[in-house]
């Protein structure tokens, strides 16, 4: 099973991750990026953890991808 994005535990730096940033909340509109920054302190969040990505975008992790 690939990690949801709802557990600090599965994200750190250097995964590609598809994320939605706040603008596209209403749209569902995913991003794909490498994570630079965690920025969720608490172990869990129920819509993801938010992440900054190495470009700088930021919003919260809906699917980690797997490693290539």
């Amino acid at each position: 099973m690939t990690p949801n994005g709802q557990k600090r535990t599965d994200i750190r730096p250097g995964l590609t991750v598809d994320i939605v940033l706040k603008q596209d909340q209403a749209t569902g509109k995913l991003t794909r990026g490498i994570v630079k920054d965690l920025l969720t302190n608490s172990p869990s969040h129920p819509h993801g953890i938010k992440v900054r990505l190495t470009n700088g975008q930021v919003g919260r992790v809906k699917a980690v991808l797997p490693d290539n």
